[in-house]
């Protein structure tokens, strides 16, 4: 009986922390270092991002609950730099539009990519990121 409660609490702790590893970087913005010129063009033609200031590209779907809290979230960012300048905001449905995830390795929901104005992406987030560190993101790019 004794080595039975004993292996179920070992493996409720590897359980725990398996999902600790898998989780532990939701919602970090991450800066993507790329080559200049790279992500401009074909690759993000369709994603219909600004020429004028940066671009927040959120993919989600209808049944994504978290994808509403990134909306909620980007949204008050954005209302945060008003006075900086222009921030777009464009949302993708990843059920409407397979390929654009798979050209950006969205693999799961929700994803946030930020986009310079040049069309280059600078940032990306998996999960339901800070305010502050999107806004820390952003700021470099609107000055």
């Amino acid at each position: 009986m004794m080595a039975v409660i004993v292996a179920t609490i070992a493996v409720g702790v590897l359980t725990a922390l398996a999902g600790w590893l898998l989780t532990r970087r939701s919602g970090n913005v991450r800066e993507i270092r790329s080559a200049p010129g790279q992500g401009a063009g074909a690759d993000t033609a369709d994603l219909g991002l600004s020429r004028t200031g940066p671009t927040i590209v959120h993919f989600s779907a209808p049944w994504c609950g978290p994808c509403d809290r990134v909306r909620r979230v980007v949204d008050q960012v954005c209302e945060d730099l008003r006075d900086l300048g222009d921030i777009a905001h464009v949302e993708i449905d990843l059920d409407a539009n397979p390929a654009a995830a798979r050209r950006f390795s969205v693999l799961s929901l929700p994803t946030t990519l930020i986009f310079d104005a040049d069309g280059q992406q600078r940032y990306r987030t998996s999960g339901v990121p800070k305010a502050a560190d999107l806004q820390s993101a952003l700021e470099p790019l609107l000055a």
